[in-house]
């Protein structure tokens, strides 16, 4: 799929991209709930563009939390990855813009999401991968849910990669309170007990996700959690 946004958009302009997408399973709360944190690593964090989208050395991002779609769409139309006039197909049987990300449809997907708890485990595999090729410079980034700590997968990635010092992945946590047990002393205090760098921030504020995002980690992975308001409220 060929893109032909002439320019890049804004922040602003995103609400009205999601706009165009309709239908009975666009799982809202789960896609506005990740729309900031999303703008904000790809605006100002990711090496990766629509002309780069191949090269060897980009960042890569993964997104796990892949049932709500709609603002990673949005910011991928926003950025040049796909054409906006492609957004009101959303979810019909011809579209590649479907319920769940394809890496085979959409320029600039790396995964093509499904059953939850695997996100973080393949991005483990993609930083170990391109440890092992000497590829040292690019990042790894992958989005999960909190709800996505109710699969163990995720447990066994977090005790890894952080005994393996995978120092170019970097975790964001998109806290809604989804989850179903809930974490004593916070997502945060689970990474850190296996050495990670861990901080939590607002969700909605642009600044503070920049730093977190930003912040230095010398040899160790790095997780943020993005605390936004709670999915039912």
């Amino acid at each position: 799929m060929k893109t032909t946004t002439p320019a890049p958009l804004g922040f602003a302009e995103l609400s009205g991209l999601m706009a165009l997408m309709t239908g009975d399973e666009k799982h809202g709360p789960a896609a506005t709930s990740t729309l900031d944190a999303l703008w904000v690593l790809y605006d100002r964090v990711l090496r990766v563009t629509p002309e780069t989208a191949d090269a060897q050395d980009r960042d890569r991002f993964l997104l796990s939390k892949g049932h709500g779609p709609m603002a990673y769409y949005a910011v991928l139309a926003a950025k040049g990855f796909i054409d906006p006039v492609v957004l009101p197909s959303f979810g019909a049987y011809d579209s590649p813009l479907g319920h769940h990300p394809d890496r085979l449809l959409i320029p600039g997907v790396e995964i093509s999401s499904g059953s939850l708890g695997h996100g973080l485990p393949i991005a483990v595999g993609t930083a170990l991968g391109l440890r092992a090729q000497g590829l040292t410079d690019p990042a790894v980034w992958v989005l999960i849910g909190d709800a996505e700590f109710d699969e163990g997968s995720n447990h066994e990635a977090v005790a890894f990669a952080g005994a393996a010092g995978l120092d170019r992945l970097h975790t964001l946590v998109i806290d809604n309170s989804s989850a179903t047990h809930g974490w004593r002393g916070g997502i945060a205090a689970r990474f850190a007990a296996e050495g990670w760098s861990a901080e939590t921030v607002d969700g909605r504020d642009h600044e503070a996700l920049y730093a977190a995002y930003t912040a230095e980690h010398p040899g160790r992975p790095r997780v943020v959690v993005a605390r936004v308001e709670p999915k039912d409220s």
